[in-house]
């Protein structure tokens, strides 16, 4: 007989509202680590990993193709300074970068370009998300933001 495995996180994402107001637009201060003119870093609220980021463009376009220069140019700095600032503060072998354009890519929120900065570590994945859809959490998101907070409030 299987056994239950209790996940009651995924309630929250489950039962979220989908469609109405931006929840980049209306982003929660909680989980902002840095906000600048053209573009802003936060905790991804159901991240992948400790430390899963976004770095999202202020302006609402869903696509590179339309940010100005300097909103591109701010935007993949700040791509630049977060992955600088997460090896600081977390110590990852690895980080993912990837930004999904257009629902087809895997855009989980389309409408608003971010990209994903991921630390990744040797064997920080395992058989829980392929078996039970569950995603084995290290820290609670508050106590990931208290170690981050600091590498990104200091100047550029």
């Amino acid at each position: 007989m299987a056994e239950n495995m209790w996940a009651p996180w995924r309630m929250d994402y489950i039962m979220s509202p989908k469609g109405g107001p931006c929840v980049f637009c209306a982003s929660e201060d909680e989980l902002l680590l840095r906000r600048e003119e053209h573009a802003f870093v936060c905790l991804n609220k159901f991240p992948f990993v400790a430390g899963h980021l976004l770095v999202v463009a202020t302006r609402h376009v869903s696509d590179v193709a339309e940010l100005g220069d300097a909103e591109s140019d701010a935007f993949f700095r700040l791509v630049r300074s977060a992955v600088a600032r997460l090896r600081k503060a977390a110590s990852p072998e690895g980080v993912n970068v990837g930004i999904n354009l257009g629902k087809a890519a895997g855009a989980g929120i389309a409408e608003h370009l971010h990209a994903h900065v991921v630390p990744r570590w040797n064997g920080d994945t395992n058989f829980m998300p392929v078996v039970a859809d569950v995603r084995v959490m290290p820290e609670y998101l508050q106590q990931t933001r208290a170690r981050l907070l600091p590498h990104f409030a200091a100047g550029p």
